[in-house]
């Protein structure tokens, strides 16, 4: 099954969500602010990812955070205490397509059709 991770007014897990239901594609939505954030995923995304892919810098909620906040985050470790507090500066959806792999944004060319 397709875990599907993020925010559901987030205009790129709406796109993402459209894309699948189009293709008739089964996935379940694990919403962030309702849900939390597990933070066994959270590691597991890391270790696969890095947490350069994972957390969003462009986003509303990067810019707000003030300056010694942003400069903090130089690693892993403190990247990841960021994602634990404030999940919404993950970068969205995280999806995991079964055991096949993870990926994280909205790019169709990169995701795997399932069989």
């Amino acid at each position: 099954m397709i875990e599907m991770y993020g925010i559901p007014n987030c205009t790129t897990v709406k796109k993402a969500r459209a894309w699948l239901d189009e293709r008739g594609i089964a996935y379940r939505f694990h919403d962030f602010k309702k849900d939390g954030l597990p933070v066994a995923r959270l590691d597991a995304w890391l270790a696969a990812l890095g947490w350069e892919a994972l957390l969003n810098r462009r986003g509303t909620t990067w810019r707000q955070l003030d300056e010694a906040t942003r400069a903090a985050v130089v690693d892993a470790a403190s990247a990841r205490a960021l994602m634990l507090s404030r999940p919404s500066v993950i970068r969205r959806p995280v999806v995991e397509w079964g055991s096949e792999r993870i990926t994280v944004g909205f790019d169709p060319d990169d995701w795997p059709l399932p069989r």
